[in-house]
């Protein structure tokens, strides 16, 4: 479980975060979504350290990431699991070396284990026979599986994913999607999820907090995000599917 507790988060005098509270359940796939510049990225940044919050606390399992120092802060990331935006796999590592990066940097596990547990990561994502190709030889979703095997060597108990189905077609990204919450409910993984992406929404949003102007207007699972009365959130929600509907009829 992560919990927010009243993050605040300014640059150059113009408020980003305000006064945010959540709580991000373990066994449940989190979304965070709103439009763009709404504070999103600046929110999820903040809950892995990668930007200082002004006021509030983030606490992992009662352990208060925000007070903790360097050293405090690299232990705790180390139950930490990636998914960037376009995979950010490395180009001139294979697949299988890029499942293996974070077992070389952070465990003490022999070379042999190292590969038993790539191998097994790769495995659980649905990808065989690929493990001596490098990424330009492999498709996008292919990519985004590689990723995702690559954040679970480690078996961390928190997933963050940023805009996980980022150029992806719509098939591709409910595999992804599904992928992602068959893990998450596996482990009992707290995952995160920032997307703008409606079928995301309401395929997996078991919590879901949208993010307007800096603040949290809402928040709710799938089954609650229909019936909502929050104006911002309902035009968001619809502008999303406008959007759908002329990609579909281009």
């Amino acid at each position: 479980m992560i919990e927010v507790n009243h993050i605040s988060k300014s640059f150059a005098n113009k408020e980003v975060l305000k006064d945010i509270c959540i709580t991000f359940e373990a066994g449940k796939t989190n979304l965070i979504i709103g439009e763009s510049g709404s504070g999103k990225t600046v929110l999820m940044k903040s809950l892995v350290g990668l930007i200082e919050v002004d006021s509030g606390n983030v606490l992992y399992d009662g352990r208060n990431f925000t007070t903790m120092n360097f050293k405090q802060r690299k232990e705790l990331r180390k139950e930490f699991g990636m998914v960037f935006q376009g995979g950010a796999l490395f180009d001139s590592l294979t697949v299988l070396e890029n499942v293996m990066f974070p077992l070389n940097m952070f465990s003490s596990f022999s070379k042999n284990e190292k590969l038993d547990r790539a191998n097994f990561c790769l495995a659980r994502v649905n990808l065989e026979n690929v493990n001596l190709l490098y990424p330009s030889e492999i498709s996008g979703g292919m990519k985004k599986r590689v990723a995702i095997a690559r954040a679970i060597a480690l078996n961390p108990k928190y997933l963050f994913c940023d805009e996980p189905n980022s150029g992806l077609d719509p098939v591709t990204s409910i595999v992804i999607d599904n992928l992602i919450q068959e893990i998450t409910r596996e482990y009992q993984i707290t995952t995160i999820i920032n997307t703008h992406d409606m079928n995301s929404v309401m395929e997996i949003g078991d919590k879901i907090a949208f993010i307007y102007n800096g603040s949290k207007l809402w928040e709710g699972n799938k089954n609650e995000i229909m019936n909502t009365d929050c104006k911002e959130l309902n035009d968001f929600v619809f502008a999303s599917e406008l959007v759908k509907l002329i990609k579909k009829k281009l």
